[in-house]
């Protein structure tokens, strides 16, 4: 019933982004996929769904978990991002194949939201909206830092 406002008792139940993103998880991971799966770049990894999709469950639950603390709260370290960039490097990623599977992460995210505006509150949408980008930033952030850090140790093994 994504989408439409659930009448109960008459009155319209109104949903956190947070639950709306918990309840859509399996959808917006589909939808993520079918972004990634058009973008050549990302598609020249050969990856199977779970080697593509495996790390969206654990980073999607830490931006949930980021949603109902206090605005300005900083972002604790995602210790998924941080295996995620691991993962991602071994896998052949890039740095900008990287950036661009967080950025195609933060537009499903909001998709998402968009198709279920009547199930939100819209006083909280926008501040949380801004929660989910700097959630999916840190994320992105923790995700160079272990590429940087490879690449350092790696130079230092080098020399």
């Amino acid at each position: 019933m994504a989408g439409a406002a659930k009448a109960i008792g008459g009155v319209a139940s109104i949903e956190s982004v947070a639950h709306v993103i918990e309840r859509e998880l399996q959808g917006v991971i589909t939808d993520w996929l079918a972004r990634v799966e058009q973008e050549p770049d990302l598609r020249r990894i050969p990856l199977n769904f779970e080697e593509r999709t495996g790390h969206l469950p654990h980073l999607l639950h830490d931006v949930i978990k980021r949603l109902p603390l206090d605005a300005g709260t900083k972002a604790p370290i995602s210790k998924a991002a941080a295996k995620h960039g691991d993962l991602r490097r071994k896998q052949g990623y890039t740095v900008a194949m990287a950036v661009e599977e967080s950025r195609l992460l933060q537009v499903t995210i909001i998709t998402t939201l968009h198709k279920n505006t009547n199930d939100l509150d819209f006083s909280k949408l926008l501040p949380d909206v801004v929660t989910i980008a700097d959630e999916v930033d840190a994320q992105l952030k923790e995700q160079m830092l272990r590429f940087m850090a490879a690449d350092t140790a790696e130079h230092v093994k080098g020399k």
